[in-house]
């Protein structure tokens, strides 16, 4: 059921990106890239962030601190 409503969810957010792209017209291409790059900024800088994270923890556990960095 939670795949199902995933891809309502996703096939209103096509359908929406069509419209908007018709109504926009030679312009529709450029905001739905800048759309989609901004996505992927954002994605892979929490990724990062996330790995880094627990790269962080990792290494206080291997060295026997506290991996929150409190002590």
């Amino acid at each position: 059921m939670r795949s199902f409503l995933y891809f309502l969810l996703f096939m209103v957010v096509a359908v929406m990106i069509v419209v908007l792209a018709a109504i926009l017209g030679d312009e529709g291409a450029w905001y739905f890239a800048w759309l989609i790059g901004t996505t992927m900024i954002v994605l892979v800088s929490a990724a990062g962030g996330a790995m880094l994270d627990a790269t962080e923890d990792q290494l206080a556990r291997r060295q026997g601190g506290d991996p929150a960095g409190h002590g």
